[in-house]
């Protein structure tokens, strides 16, 4: 099907990790995301969210490229293709339908990070990686550019063990960061100061703090995977559904600037970018440029 690698995790409460998700959600981590806070039995415990449920079948999808936009505003690489919920989603419904003709009836519900689900600690949980000090997942012959998804399933199987901690002395990610949102001993990120933050997730005006420190992103940011070593061992997807349009990768930064409604809905149909909304993407672009001229 495409993914870089599936494990198996016993489906139970989540109780370190319960905590941890209690204290971080106490620390305002979670800036304007209140849906963060909302069903937390269900976010920390997967036999609420799928009765019956008794394995947790965590995937990876690579969607590393080289390829990048032409202009000086930057975007994350894993909004240059279409939507991944859509087309990880449709893979593993065609991937359950080969299940049931081999292992017969089962009952299950596929995440694609649409539910409360604890992605990367259940990947991590499965032995698919560990949790770097930037917080995403990391494989150490494969990097991080990866996309998560799950399938809760009523059955048992063998299951992974965790992996070791790799991150050692590094701080990269941590010393990168122009916002400063990654802890100072890492493992913990202040969401509401997050560059993919401050231009997905924040509906409200992005502060003036932030000025010329944006890096040049006009949706999501890349910069502590861009620094992280083990990413030298990405290689390129060889998903045709990823890869970017050349309209999209040639637009010019007054391209950005003057774009019309009509011409994101055509170019960003079916996109991720459509998350942040017309208005949304023209408020960074907006604040960019005047960081810029100042």
């Amino acid at each position: 099907m495409g993914f870089e690698d599936v494990g198996f995790a016993r489906a139970e409460h989540m109780t370190p990790e319960a905590q941890r998700l209690q204290a971080w959600l106490k620390g305002g981590n979670h800036g304007t995301m209140a849906y963060m806070a909302n069903h937390f039995d269900k976010r920390t415990d997967p036999t609420k969210l799928v009765p019956g449920a008794k394995t947790v079948i965590s995937f990876v999808f690579n969607y590393y490229t080289d390829i990048k936009p032409d202009g000086e505003y930057k975007m994350a690489i894993y909004a240059l293709g279409r939507d991944y919920h859509k087309v990880l989603k449709k893979k593993l419904k065609e991937l359950g339908l080969k299940m049931k003709n081999v292992l017969g009836p089962f009952s299950g519900r596929i995440f694609v990070d649409s539910a409360p689900v604890l992605e990367r600690d259940w990947a991590r949980r499965s032995g698919l990686g560990w949790v770097g000090k930037n917080t995403l997942l990391i494989h150490p012959r494969k990097g991080s550019y990866f996309f998560l998804a799950e399938y809760i399933v009523d059955f048992e199987c063998a299951y992974d063990s965790p992996m070791p901690d790799f991150c050692g002395t590094c701080r990269r990610c941590i010393d990168a960061c122009p916002t400063q949102a990654i802890a100072q001993d890492g493992y913990v990120m202040d969401g509401s100061k997050c560059i993919s933050y401050l231009t997905i997730e924040r509906k409200e005006a992005i502060p003036g703090k932030f000025k010329g420190q944006m890096a040049n992103y006009i949706f999501g940011c890349d910069i502590c995977q861009e620094v992280c070593p083990w990413n030298r061992f990405s290689k390129k997807h060889d998903e045709p559904e990823f890869e970017p349009s050349e309209t999209m990768i040639s637009l010019t930064s007054a391209d950005w600037e003057n774009l019309t409604e009509k011409e994101f809905d055509n170019l960003f149909h079916g996109s991720p970018v459509k998350r942040t909304g017309y208005h949304g993407l023209k408020r960074n672009i907006a604040f960019l440029k005047d960081q810029n001229k100042s």
